[in-house]
Formats: C-alpha cells, sequence, structure tokens
C-alpha cells in the first residue's frame, strides 16, 4: 500500500502542482491552498493549509493517483486538522514517530520536503511557519533529552541480522544496490566490519564511484547485476525506482551458482526493488524495512522518560503556533489592526522623505535635513502617546502610562510610573 504512494523527490513539484489544480478546482477558497508531501519509506504524508478543510476530496485525490478506492485508502490513512497537524509534524521531526524512536534521518527527509515544496511554489506562510517550528522543536528535543542515546538505527539493524546468519562479517561479499542516503548509511555500518568485498550497483557508475570510493569497494552498472548476484553473499538495496529490479528469476539463478549457500538480502526501498516472492526461496532470508522494525524497538523502555520529556517541548510548541494562527484569524486577531499600523508608518515616512527631497534640491545642509528628517518622524509617532498621557482621570492616565512605558521604554531600567 505504501509503495503505491512513493514519490520521489523529483516526483513532488508535478504532484504538488496537480493536487492544487485539483483542490482550486472545487472550491475558490483552496485557489490559493498551500501544499507539502513528505513522502520516505515509512510514510507518505500530505500537509495542506487553506481557509476551509477539503479532506475527503484530499484523500480521494490521493487514492486516485494511486489506482485504488478512496474506501480502502481511508483504512490505512490518518487525518488530521488544526492543532493535531502541529503536534504530529513536531513529533515527526523530532523521531517520536520514527520506527527508530529518535533517529535523526527524518528530520533531513522533511527538510528535503519543504525544499521542493518551496522550489514548486506551493509552501506558504502557514505551512513554512509549522515546518519551521518543526525544525526548532526537534532541535530542542535532541539538544534536551536522550531521545537518540540508545537508538538501533536501521543500518545497525541490518548490520545485527547479517551478524546472526554469517559467522564472520569480514568473510563476506556484500553488494549495495543504490548510492542514495540510505545506501550509505548501511555501507558505513557494514565497512566498519571490514567485510571480504564491497561493491555498489548503481545505474549512474559516477555515483556509485564515488560512494566506493570512501571504502575501497568496486562498482558495476545496474544491468550487470542478474549475472553478477550469485558472488555475493548479502545484498542491500534501496532504490527509487517503480518497479522490483531484483526478480524472482534472477535470485533462483544466483542460488543455483551459489549450490545453495545461503544469501542475506534487506530491501530498504518503498515502493519495494526486490520482488516478495523472493522471501519464499529456501536459502534467502530477506528482510524489509517492516521486518527491521522489530529489531530497531530493542531498548524503547529505557528511552520513555526521555520520551515524556520531548513530549512536554511538543505541547509548548504546539500552543505558540496555535497562538500564531489565532493572532493571523481576521476575526480577533490582530492582522487588520498590524496592517493599518504599518500603512500609517509607510504614510508617515513617505511625507518626510518627500520634504527632505525639497530641501537638499533648495540646497540645503544635509545634516540640517536629516535632523529634520528624524525630528518630524518622531514627532509624529509619538503624537498620539503624548496625547494619550494628558486624556481621562488619573486611573486611565496612570494605565496609559504603564502601557507606554512596557512598549517604548523595554530596554530603559529607569522607568517609573506616573
Amino acid at each position: 500500500m505504501r509503495g503505491r504512494f512513493a514519490f520521489a523527490l523529483d516526483q513532488i513539484a508535478p504532484t504538488l502542482q496537480g493536487l492544487r489544480a485539483s483542490l482550486s478546482g472545487t472550491d475558490r477558497t483552496h485557489s490559493a491552498v498551500e501544499t507539502a508531501i513528505l513522502s520516505t519509506c515509512n510514510r507518505t504524508e500530505i500537509y495542506c493549509a487553506a481557509d476551509t478543510a477539503a479532506m475527503d476530496h484530499t484523500l480521494q485525490w490521493l487514492a486516485s493517483s494511486g489506482g485504488i478506492a478512496p474506501e480502502l485508502l481511508r483504512q490505512h490513512s490518518y487525518l488530521l486538522q488544526d492543532g493535531s497537524v502541529a503536534r504530529h509534524a513536531f513529533r515527526v521531526a523530532s523521531g517520536l514517530d520514527s520506527m527508530v524512536l529518535g533517529e535523526a534521518q527524518i528530520l533531513g527527509q522533511m527538510k528535503n520536503a519543504v525544499r521542493a515544496a518551496e522550489s514548486a511554489g506551493a509552501l506558504g506562510t502557514t505551512l513554512n511557519q509549522l515546518f519551521q517550528r518543526s525544525f526548532a522543536v526537534a532541535k530542542e528535543v535532541r539538544s534536551s533529552t536522550e531521545i537518540g542515546a540508545h537508538s538501533i538505527s536501521m543500518a545497525a539493524a541490518a548490520v545485527r541480522l547479517a551478524s546472526q546468519l554469517f559467522e564472520d562479517l569480514s568473510q563476506i561479499r556484500v553488494l549495495f544496490v543504490g548510492a542514495g542516503e540510505m545506501i550509505e548509511l548501511v555501507s558505513t555500518h557494514f565497512a566498519a566490519k571490514q567485510p571480504k568485498q564491497i561493491t555498489i550497483a548503481n545505474r549512474t557508475l559516477e555515483r556509485g564511484e564515488k560512494l566506493a570510493a570512501q571504502f575501497g569497494g568496486g562498482t558495476m552498472r545496474l544491468a550487470d547485476l542478474p549475472e553478477h548476484l550469485h558472488e555475493y553473499d548479502a545484498v542491500i538495496s534501496c532504490t527509487a525506482s517503480s518497479l522490483p529490479i531484483i526478480g524472482l528469476g534472477a535470485v533462483e539463478s544466483a542460488l543455483k551458482k551459489r549450490k545453495r549457500r545461503p544469501i542475506f538480502m534487506v530491501d530498504l526501498a518503498v515502493p519495494r526493488d526486490i520482488e516478495a516472492e523472493v522471501k519464499n526461496l529456501n536459502d534467502v532470508y530477506l528482510y524489509t524495512v517492516d521486518d527491521l522494525a522489530t529489531v530497531v524497538r530493542t531498548g524503547q523502555a529505557q528511552r520513555q522518560a526521555a520520551v515524556e520529556q520531548a513530549e512536554v517541548i511538543i505541547d509548548t510548541g504546539v500552543q505558540s503556533f496555535m497562538h500564531w494562527l489565532d493572532q493571523r484569524k481576521p476575526e480577533g486577531g490582530m492582522v487588520p489592526l498590524i496592517q493599518q499600523i504599518n500603512s500609517q508608518a509607510d504614510e508617515w515616512r513617505a511625507l518626510e522623505i518627500a520634504r527632505a527631497k525639497k530641501l537638499l534640491a533648495k540646497g540645503e545642509d544635509v545634516d540640517t535635513v536629516l535632523e529634520a528628517l528624524s525630528r518630524g518622524l518622531t514627532q509624529k509617532m509619538l503624537h498620539g502617546t503624548m496625547a494619550e498621557l494628558h486624556k481621562g482621570d488619573a486611573e486611565q492616565r496612570a494605565q496609559a502610562a504603564d502601557t507606554i512605558a512596557r512598549l517604548f521604554l523595554r530596554g530603559s531600567r529607569g522607568a517609573t510610573k506616573l
């Protein structure tokens, strides 16, 4: 199911444009909808910000893109609104919603998703604020708690499983299929065990050679993989291919050439790189990202206290974000007032600049003109304030003085009440 809705980074921009077009065709309120897509091996999430919700329509659009019925997709989906969205995003960024509790890779994936949405022109003020706050919360969680102190990464889990099958990892040959971030992570963990041989198979040799050079390994073209598969004891694959690249027939042929010596295989790709039927073959030990989840849960009990600390940080972040969101609402929010204040200040500034230009044109001294410009702006900005200090009775003047001192004398220790 996840495989049907996995989007590579280069697919995100056109996908977002398609979603926005679909939403704007349903309702005027969605003509400027903000959208972002986070797609990893463990999740595909759509984030939207608009004046009104269109959750059913969005789910129907996603179901259609994956070629399944909306009712079926709904059984495998979570739909969140308002503060629940912020809480979820903050938990995801902090690694609290990952198969590997506290893992840091998801944060980089979220940042990539935000960059993709920005480049597609699909990100606006609200989602940008949501994600920037997510990154800030995640940073605080990581620096203030021990959430990641005992985590076992997917890469380390793969090495642990391989060591259960092979007595000595230094005697095995390992093939990595792909050259992306995940393969780089896993190959680093395997290289620490100093296997007999490391090979990177990739569509483009240049990228594969760059990664292989870090470990003194070799490379091969992806097209040559079937005829060399039998040479390797362990195969770890993670590419962005939409179809399996290691089929049942290729693995059966490799087993015959190996005279039934076992092959350890890890498929970290979504959609899958290795055909699911391969798991049924004797002498093949195939693990997917879901299989590795059991291994990486080890030690989670010790981190429960850290989780509770992280949740407190997230709660604070959610409250702050929702307060920001409320302030932006026209009904009872501060946006109209802020706009009026900015407009008034711009008008005053334009008047004083125009007056200064006239004086300069007449040949007035520059310092004298600047002095007059600054004095004119200051008087305009303080006129209303000074008037308030002389209005009403003593109690009203005292309240006004309190507010004005708080606004204008924030850095002054000598501020006193009137």
